[in-house]
């Protein structure tokens, strides 16, 4: 049972919304083949909270791992077994408090990695522009008005580094692979294999389905015969395939977002966006720590 590798997918909020399960379940066969779980979250999502609850994040005991993997898994060769949950880190009030993005995530993710002290885990995650990361989280809270949520947010201090380097610090042993949220259309084939641990050269079904959310049927329809006739010689080639048709076919109102709150001025969101754009930067040399960029 041992020697497995386990993958924490850990959202961000207001990123994913399960589709990376979705994807990943339409290939089903083709994940039994290669060892790799990736169980429905009916499965785990609860009985892991229960542990996580009972453990107050010491390591559990062998018997305790035995009895979670017992309810968890189908295969007994499983390699690899990929769980994904945006509440793993934090409920969202907790994804942004003090003016700091999941400040408890140094701890929670040290208290996911004990659950199974005798395997070796990996933690995935997507971040967001701030910009539109914090309205939508107000959208989803709805609990003060805008201006009083956002009110101790200093623009500067609002990064996703100080999560990732606490993280880091929590769970030395553990690698992290990133990505941005804004790039998925273009990246999800990637993802999809990277959190699965698959080589790049297995075939997994889903690579489009962000893509199609946000370019109309008839673009994703070419794109296809277009990839079918010219395969692209590298993952570098597709991208510049994919991101030609997307200016091509893009459903406006899908790519752009709309922001009109009190006090999230036009120069304040670019401000945001530049501070990200540098915040990822600065991500991509944290040691252990693997961006998956557009």
């Amino acid at each position: 049972m041992h020697n497995m590798r386990i993958s924490f997918h850990l959202g961000v909020h207001e990123t994913d919304d399960d589709q990376l399960v979705r994807s990943l379940l339409k290939n089903s066969k083709v994940l039994l083949a290669e060892n790799v779980a990736v169980p429905g979250p009916g499965r785990y999502r609860p009985i892991v909270n229960q542990v996580l609850e009972k453990l107050k994040g010491e390591r559990a005991s062998p018997d305790t791992q035995d009895v979670l993997l017992e309810q968890i898994l189908e295969a007994d060769d499983t390699e690899r077994l990929v769980l994904s949950s945006p509440y793993f880190l934090s409920n969202h009030p907790g994804a942004l408090r003090a003016g700091r993005l999941y400040p408890r995530s140094g701890a929670a993710t040290r208290a996911l990695a004990n659950l199974f002290p005798d395997n070796e885990v990996e933690f995935f995650f997507a971040v967001r522009n701030p910009a539109t990361f914090v309205p939508a989280l107000h959208m989803r809270l709805q609990k003060a008005p805008f201006a009083e949520y956002t009110a101790r947010i200093d623009p500067d201090s609002l990064v996703w580094s100080d999560m990732v380097r606490d993280i880091r610090a929590a769970n030395p042993e553990a690698p992290i692979t990133i990505w941005c949220n804004e790039d998925t259309p273009l990246i999800w084939p990637e993802v999809m294999h990277s959190v699965t641990g698959l080589a790049a050269d297995v075939q997994l079904m889903g690579g489009f389905d962000i893509l199609s959310r946000i370019i109309a049927k008839e673009g994703i329809k070419r794109i296809r015969s277009y990839l079918a006739a010219h395969p692209p010689a590298n993952e570098e080639q597709r991208r510049r395939v994919l991101a030609a048709f997307l200016d091509k076919y893009a459903l406006e109102d899908e790519v752009e977002e709309e922001l009109d709150l009190p006090g999230w001025t036009p120069e304040l969101i670019d401000h945001l966006t530049a501070v990200y754009d540098d915040d990822m930067v600065e991500i991509s040399r944290i040691d252990g720590v693997r961006v998956i960029t557009a």
